[in-house]
């Protein structure tokens, strides 16, 4: 009787597991694997070949995704940009479904007694100038020890703007 019930549950589990495959997408071969390009999955993988990828908010033949299609609120271009135009920046933080990237405080030339972080903040999924936002904070050294200073407003305009042109770079080059 112990020999049955041991089978028996053998047998449910691997139903259980078997049943477990029933909505799994196959995958071609590798190098769709590796490349993010998963059949049946819009927008690839999060982490593809090209690094951290996120869904364009674009369906194939170029109409909006709606909010339930499995999207990122997002703009994915902004983010990117964002994310280029930030690089030389240390990464405090990036949080791809709220939008945000936060550095690190980032000294141009130590010494100098002067060091920057940024804050981008990515507001929509549509590729607009009125989608991203960055602020910029400086310090300064005094005494010692690191004091707030002003930063001019043309800075972060400044730095939208990149952003905003390496956003379009990439659109174009992605043949949106």
């Amino acid at each position: 009787m112990r020999l049955r019930h041991g089978v028996f549950t053998c047998l449910t589990l691997a139903t259980l597991a078997l049943a477990g495959c029933k909505n799994s997408v196959p995958v071609s071969n590798d190098d769709d694997y590796a490349t993010g390009r998963i059949a049946g999955r819009p927008g690839g993988s999060l982490a593809g070949a090209d690094g951290f990828v996120l869904s364009t908010g674009q369906s194939k033949g170029g109409a909006a995704q709606d909010a339930g299609g499995g999207a990122l609120g997002v703009n994915a271009y902004l983010w990117r940009g964002a994310l280029d135009t930030l690089s030389f920046m240390p990464l405090s933080s990036a949080d791809p479904f709220g939008g945000v990237i936060i550095t690190d405080w980032y000294q141009p030339q130590p010494g100098n007694g002067e060091r920057f972080k940024a804050t981008a903040y990515i507001l929509g999924r549509q590729l607009r100038a009125d989608g991203v936002k960055v602020s910029v904070f400086r310090q300064v050294q005094q005494g010692g020890q690191w004091v707030d200073a002003p930063v001019s407003s043309a800075t972060s305009a400044e730095v939208e703007n990149k952003v905003l042109f390496r956003a379009r770079e990439l659109r174009a080059t992605n043949g949106a």
